[in-house]
């Protein structure tokens, strides 16, 4: 079996290879899907969606956050803190970026949010660089949404029930031949699995 950074030096390594044309086409994709997954999620209902700004070779993402809000959702995207923690900041198409100070990413500029914040959440839409048929997945390598993801298993919800803990669908979004067979990516004890793929052909339920 292939370690993690192995498969993630690989992933990265075609993802920077791919034509503007393709990455074109994958955005459009993604928002189609990604928009059909998230209105699943919310049943008719307005939502709130954790999501993030996919940058450089990563799969685009911003006509998915452009179709959530069109949709009447709303949308929280991450600003990267110290201590690998992760806070949230209610992102519209009129909001504006910077670069983060601890991650090769663009964060929102606005008030941020402590995790607490996902107690309203619908769902979180994350980053990978790979996902396989069991549900792992491999992430960018910096640790702040296995922090993240660890923290809200543990999070009770607004009414303080512990044995209600919330527990929010999760969905990957990786370019299609990113979705490995079942046990393919080494699983820790730190790790959190995800529930579906969101790739440019469609949403592929994992686990």
């Amino acid at each position: 079996m292939a370690s993690k950074e192995e498969i993630r030096s690989s992933h990265r390594a075609k993802r920077s290879a791919l034509p503007p044309a393709a990455q074109d086409a994958a955005a459009a994709g993604i928002a189609r899907y990604g928009l059909e997954w998230a209105s699943g999620q919310a049943r008719g209902r307005q939502g709130i969606f954790a999501v993030y700004l996919g940058v450089g070779a990563e799969p685009p993402t911003l006509p998915l956050l452009t179709a959530l809000t069109v949709a009447g959702h709303r949308v929280l995207l991450p600003v990267c803190e110290p201590d690998i923690s992760l806070s949230w900041v209610y992102w519209t198409p009129q909001s504006g970026f910077v670069r983060s100070r601890y991650a090769p990413i663009q964060e929102p500029v606005g008030e941020r949010h402590s995790t607490a914040v996902m107690r309203d959440a619908t769902a979180v839409i994350l980053p990978a660089t790979a996902v396989d048929f069991s549900g792992n997945r491999i992430g960018q390598g910096g640790g702040y949404y296995d922090k993240f993801l660890a923290a809200l298993a543990a999070m009770s919800p607004a009414s303080g029930e512990v044995s209600d803990a919330v527990a929010l669908p999760t969905a990957a979004v990786v370019y299609d031949t990113e979705v490995l067979p079942a046990g393919s990516i080494p699983a820790e004890s730190f790790d959190r699995k995800v529930d579906v793929a969101l790739t440019p052909g469609g949403i592929i339920r994992l686990g």
